[in-house]
């Protein structure tokens, strides 16, 4: 085993070379980048703006120069020389090989720098917005669980009964409907849109938590997370719910059960005492990926709809805006934490059934 996880560490240095080569690469021919933003600044805003972006006094980023061969869109009558410093101040004064490795060899050492819009390093405003995206998610990933393992349990139990095909009704609804179309009705029914004010809009706490009792911090918290998690649970634990009922059916037609059920044990001893532990495997190794999966892909729009300002629209935004350190630092440690809860997923594997062994694989 040790050999195996050895090789896995190993393969993800080539596996994060190349998400950010190709990330990289495709980030150069996307138009509308820093410089383009800074420029469609000035242009719009006036001296203020260029004088906020560049640093400086006076008016020279807004003198009005010849700059018809300029490269940047836009850039039609700025000085020449300012367009120099807003390429100097991005990094791209240098060529993109250069900037690249340059990038890889920061981000080796977990250096992200600062971003670019904002007066703040890249790896404190990640961890300024985590709460939010971890409270989404481990949330979301626990509830679907205690939801789904009991009841695809169940649906195996009453399998082709009336109560397997009305649950399987709902899950199938649940899972069809848009969680965000979901939250927009949640919204209108109890977020003070046209029926009642119940629940919070903004935020994962009130403006006055810290005034707060402790017991009355954690009841605010669930407070703000009920219409959020209500409108993420709705889809969430439907894979689950119907990947455990196969699973269970499939241990419960196998042969050692037959014989477990011949030798006079209770159908509960049977189902939990020798089928759950098999069934369970897929299900139990499937949980960190299904909370990175929550954590960071599931949460984009319900954070912008209840404005829970979280990983998710971080990213989003600093897509929108070019700000291309906190969109590569993303994209980097996402990849990195991935790769690593893939190869916790395979332990845990080999944990819940030792029977699996890895070092016989080809990686």
């Amino acid at each position: 085993m040790g050999a195996y996880i050895l090789r896995r560490l190993l393969l993800m240095i080539p596996t994060l070379f190349g998400i950010m080569a190709i990330s990289f690469t495709v980030i150069q021919f996307a138009p509308g980048g820093p410089v383009e933003q800074v420029i469609a600044r000035i242009t719009g805003q006036g001296g203020d703006a260029a004088d906020r972006i560049s640093g400086g006094g006076g008016d020279s980023g807004m003198q009005e120069f010849d700059a018809g061969d300029s490269k940047y869109r836009g850039a039609q009558g700025l000085d020449p020389e300012f367009i120099k410093q807003l390429e100097v101040q991005f990094g791209f004064d240098k060529p993109p090989l250069e900037r690249f490795f340059k990038m890889l060899w920061d981000y080796a050492r977990f250096d992200f720098g600062e971003s670019f819009f904002r007066d703040i390093s890249v790896l404190d405003l990640i961890l300024e917005k985590m709460p939010v995206s971890v409270s989404l998610g481990l949330w979301i990933t626990l509830i679907s669980y205690l939801i789904s393992i009991p009841l695809g349990i169940r649906k195996a139990v009453k399998d082709g009964s009336s109560f397997d095909i009305w649950t399987s009704g709902i899950v199938i609804v649940g899972y069809a409907i848009p969680g965000f179309l979901f939250a927009i009705l949640l919204m209108v029914l109890f977020a003070g849109g046209s029926f009642y004010d119940w629940f919070p809009l903004r935020g994962l706490i009130s403006d006055n938590w810290h005034e707060l009792s402790w017991p009355e911090r954690i009841l605010d918290y669930f407070w703000h997370l009920t219409l959020p998690l209500t409108a993420m649970v709705l889809s969430a634990f439907a894979t689950n719910t119907l990947l455990t009922k196969n699973s269970f059916l499939d241990e419960i037609r196998k042969q050692y059960v037959v014989t477990a059920r011949a030798k006079g044990l209770t159908e509960r001893q049977v189902l939990y005492g020798h089928v759950f532990r098999n069934a369970m495997l897929i299900i139990i190794a499937g949980f960190p990926a299904a909370f990175i999966s929550a954590f960071f892909t599931g949460s984009l729009l319900i954070e912008n709809i209840f404005s829970l300002d979280g990983l998710g629209l971080l990213g989003f935004r600093s897509v929108l805006d070019r700000d291309y350190p906190v969109v590569f630092a993303n994209l980097f440690i996402f990849s990195l934490i991935g790769l690593v809860v893939g190869l916790i997923s395979d332990l845990v594997y080999t944990w819940i059934d030792p029977r699996i062994d890895f070092e016989r694989r080809d990686v």
